[in-house]
């Protein structure tokens, strides 16, 4: 069996910004290796007369800011995603009921169509609690809605950091310190959040940066500092990081190691993780970005290699 036809689930493809956007660069290698992309927004999926349909257009790729992509038709069109080899989940959080729906509804193709990441892995892998499977690399960690028991955490560590569970790109993020007596973000004249929040012990590493490392089936693929800004806590491209070259250091190799045979049971395929110093805090399963800042710091290219893998493992 050959791929022919590749369907990729994403954001606005007219709003995407090509200096960051791994989903364009893993779609444009699939359509230099000669297969045909369907672009459709997680809204246009649906199901109907007991199959999955996506509303949405064949495009064409460019690597061209000016001009990066041309839809095929000047329409929508209808396809039957049980005719797509390959389809990519790469929509980014919140992971919310329309993101939950839209796993649910993929998972429902038959194996003849491969979905990756594999959405009840997706599902079932929060990017925030998923890491407590490998808690032995983590921060001390709560996850709660009791205001009392986050100040209890503080009282506890000093120093804490306050977290959304289902956010993305350094959104809600919240330093919290016992000499200032308040809790950053929270409203302490209620007894409980509205949603349970993560709650870690602050590594003071971070000022030297995160690490995003990209694991393609389990194995490492490279890896990536992002520096924060001075006096910021976040340290995400789009918050204002700025990538620096950076090896498998520190645990990094061992908290690999500890999660490959995990996340290929898994076919969560395509994954980044994110390393504070000595410690595991994300495991980013649903539309993991990074590797255009990899593929510049060491020349090399990620998409050739997920595309290898892809073929040789499913095909």
């Amino acid at each position: 069996m050959t791929i022919k036809k590749v369907a990729i689930q994403m954001d606005p493809i007219e709003k995407i910004d090509l200096d960051f956007d791994t989903s364009f660069l893993l779609a444009k290698e699939a359509q230099d290796r000669g297969y045909e992309i369907f672009y459709y927004n997680p809204k246009d999926l649906e199901y109907k007369n007991r199959s999955i349909f996506a509303l949405g257009h064949f495009v064409e790729l460019f690597n061209d800011k000016n001009k990066y992509y041309n839809y095929l038709s000047s329409k929508k069109e209808i396809f039957n995603l049980e005719n797509a080899d390959v389809i990519l989940i790469r929509q980014d959080p919140p992971f919310d009921m329309n993101y939950i729906t839209s796993t649910y509804l993929l998972e429902k193709l038959s194996s003849s169509t491969t979905v990756l990441n594999n959405p009840s892995s997706i599902r079932n892998s929060s990017e925030k609690i998923y890491p407590l499977e490998f808690e032995k690399f983590m921060a001390p960690t709560i996850i709660t809605q009791n205001i009392v028991t986050i100040k209890e955490f503080l009282l506890e560590h000093q120093d804490i950091v306050t977290k959304p569970l289902y956010g993305n790109g350094g959104e809600g993020i919240f330093r919290s310190r016992i000499e200032n007596n308040k809790l950053q973000g929270i409203d302490e004249s209620k007894t409980n959040l509205n949603e349970p929040i993560i709650v870690q012990k602050y590594i003071p590493e971070i000022i030297e940066g995160d690490r995003r490392i990209i694991l393609i089936d389990g194995e490492y693929a490279g890896s990536v500092a992002r520096i924060p800004e001075k006096n910021n806590l976040k340290a995400n491209f789009h918050a204002g990081g700025k990538p620096q070259k950076t090896e498998l250091i520190r645990k990094d190799e061992e908290i690999c190691n500890a999660l490959s045979k995990d996340l290929k049971l898994k076919d969560l395929f395509l994954v980044g993780i994110d390393v504070i110093g000595d410690y595991l805090t994300e495991i980013n399963v649903t539309s993991p970005t990074g590797l255009k800042q990899i593929n510049l710091l060491n020349n090399i290219k990620l998409e050739k290699i997920y595309w290898n893998k892809l073929e040789n493992k499913f095909f």
